[in-house]
């Protein structure tokens, strides 16, 4: 091995060098031997074949050069690389073959044949040995990575070739479902059934496993990683078929398992009429554009060609991100993209960019969603929810906007938190005002996490993971409804479209999810153990309690009264609400206590306002501590 490391060593030029030696002196060996061959004894004078012998290298090295023979890099030849060897020996030895017949040079005339076999073999044989020895003799073999992958078609075929040239890796084979297949060899792979795995894990050291078939569906693809999470094995996947589009599968789109994945909800397609239904040629304002569902609203609602899209947002940050992205999309084609600063609280500036872009349809994003940050801050989280939608939604009707569309949250449903009940609070809003308002069709669409949403569970996870744990989960029992980003908002669209206004539309989230079970499962398909009591394992989950106003159970619907759609994820929720008169008086009374920031009244309100509101936190605002213990101060302050 050191002389292996030590030609590795060696400059590039060294190294032309010394295969160029080898190959003279293979040559001129490989001559010698096809002659012994060719009369079957080995003792036998050269003198006379010796010209025709010194030719060969002669016209070998020149042809070799110029095929490219020396400047490949051997750890990284395959299968081409085999095709110039073939083409460059054949070349040489016809050219020997021409010159021993034109120069009439002694050499037995059979013996031609079999130096040009032997010279095939001989030119090989140096190159794959050298490639060996570098793959694996430099290396180790127990510094090595063993890998599998699961699905020997084309894009496990394709990253196989990617990963056998990459040191550090390697390939013990394939893991596939086909019977056809198994025992087989696919390129320098053996194909292997799924009953072989504890046997590959414990015979080779296999500790990744590469799920390769990005055309398998969510549910196909949840039930291998359910078979593999018992395996101490890392599992990462290649990404599905709607996010390859190159055609080709490079080590480089080889990703860690996401929440998707183990969520297996399979896609349902759009109703393309319903997406359209609001958009298409016309002007459209989305408020909170730079947030997680703002901006993928934005991305879909470009895609279907409105005349004007009004990006409506309070942070210059995110204003910026979403709007330097779609100026650079490709559907943006003849939409006109205003970029807006502004609060839903300024009735004002809504009326002037409702009224100047002559707005057909809001799609109002804007909300504080984090219910720990809106439980610190009460007024902020009041004021913006659920005063500033009823603001962005009668000055849209005053200003004859046809479809508001609100994006609310399972929270609202029997909320324990600020957050859920502003919410609420915001859907009761559009209920009365759509009695006053009959020209606007007004629209709640309500559903639960979103994956990959700011705060989103799995990368804090990660994170955890990496750095050696603990893991934290609130609570053992704790469960969430979770949908992806894109999904949601493509609901939310045709949500939007449906309904005669007043409606609550509820998505369907799937099954609620254990926070607990989904961090175990994210340990062991990152190839960990969860750590027991008795101190066992790689990663402690430790449990934190749950934080002020979130609870344990989220739910969708406030009653049992649910219809049905015309879309199997769409369901219509009929709830109660108090008329607008009756509201407005409310909401006055809650918008003085909160400026007063008197929120032992303000949840009083709540409590007789909102279905199911139980506020068993206590109050945790910051002004609200400051109040109780300096009172004169503060009031004086704020006169």
């Amino acid at each position: 091995m050191k002389i292996v490391r030590r030609l590795v060593e060696l400059p590039r030029l060294q190294k032309r060098l010394v295969s160029v030696g080898i190959d003279v002196v293979g040559l001129l060996l490989v001559a010698v031997f096809a002659i012994w061959l060719r009369f079957g004894y080995a003792q036998f004078s050269i003198t006379p074949y010796l010209a025709a012998i010194l030719l060969l290298p002669a016209l070998a090295i020149p042809v070799f050069i110029q095929q490219g023979l020396y400047r490949a890099v051997i750890r990284y030849i395959g299968f081409q690389f085999a095709f110039t060897v073939f083409g460059a020996v054949s070349l040489v030895v016809l050219l020997w073959a021409t010159a021993i017949f034109m120069l009439d040079l002694k050499f037995p005339r059979s013996a031609i044949v079999i130096t040009w076999l032997l010279a095939l073999l001989f030119i090989a044989l140096t190159r794959l040995s050298m490639r060996w020895l570098l793959s694996e003799g430099i290396k180790g073999e127990a510094g090595r990575k063993r890998v599998l992958i699961f699905g020997a078609g084309s894009s496990g075929q394709q990253l196989l070739n990617a990963m056998v040239r990459m040191p550090g890796l390697k390939v013990v084979g394939f893991i596939d479902d086909d019977k056809a297949l198994h025992h087989h060899e696919i390129g320098s792979a053996r194909v292997f059934a799924r009953d072989d795995l504890n046997r590959l894990i414990a015979h080779y050291g296999v500790s990744e496993v590469f799920l390769a078939i990005p055309s398998l569906s969510a549910s196909r693809r949840k039930s291998i990683l359910e078979w593999l999470e018992p395996f101490p094995v890392k599992v990462l996947t290649l990404p599905g078929m709607a996010e390859i589009v190159s055609g080709k599968v490079s080590f480089s789109d080889i990703r860690e398992v996401e929440i998707e994945d183990l969520l297996g909800r399979d896609s349902v397609a759009p109703v393309e009429c319903l997406l359209k239904r609001c958009i298409t040629d016309q002007a459209v304002l989305i408020s909170g554009a730079g947030g997680s569902i703002g901006s993928e609203l934005c991305r879909q609602v470009l895609k279907h060609q409105p005349k004007v899209l009004v990006l409506y947002e309070m942070s210059e940050f995110a204003l910026y991100n979403i709007e330097h992205e779609l100026t650079r999309s490709p559907d943006l084609g003849d939409t006109k993209l205003i970029a807006l600063l502004g609060s839903v609280l300024d009735e004002a500036k809504l009326r002037r960019v409702y009224a100047h872009y002559r707005v057909d349809t809001v799609y109002h994003a804007a909300a504080y969603k984090h219910v720990p940050i809106v439980e610190h801050n009460i007024q902020e989280g009041l004021f913006n929810n659920a005063i500033g939608t009823h603001v962005a939604a009668k000055v849209a009707a005053e200003c004859g906007v046809k479809n508001f569309v609100l994006i609310s949250t399972d929270k609202a449903v029997r909320p324990t938190n600020v957050m859920g009940a502003s919410k609420r609070l915001a859907e009761m809003a559009l209920q009365a005002l759509q009695v006053e308002f009959t020209s606007t069709r007004f629209v709640m669409v309500r559903f639960g996490n979103v994956l990959g949403s700011s705060g989103s569970v799995i990368p804090l996870f990660r994170k955890q993971i990496a750095a050696g744990g603990p893991v934290t989960v609130t609570h053992k029992e704790i469960t969430r409804y979770f949908m992806t980003i894109p999904e949601a908002a493509s609901l939310v669209i045709q949500a939007g479209s449906m309904g005669v206004g007043g409606d609550v539309f509820v998505l369907d989230m799937g099954e609620p999810v254990k926070i607990d079970q989904l961090a175990r499962r994210v340990i062991k398909l990152s190839g960990l153990e969860v750590m027991d009591e008795a101190g066992n394992g790689d990663i402690e989950i430790q449990y934190t309690g749950l934080r002020p106003g979130e609870k344990l159970y989220e739910e969708l619907l406030i009653g049992d009264n649910v219809d049905g759609t015309d879309h199997p994820r769409i369901m219509k929720a009929h709830e109660e609400f108090v008329p607008y008169d009756e509201l407005m008086a409310e909401f006055i009374q809650i918008e003085a206590n909160l400026n007063r920031y008197d929120y032992d009244a303000v949840m009083g309100q709540l409590t007789q306002l909102v279905s199911g509101f139980s506020h068993s936190s206590g109050i945790v605002d910051y002004l609200y501590e400051q109040e109780k213990h300096a009172p004169k101060t503060l009031m004086k302050l704020v006169n």
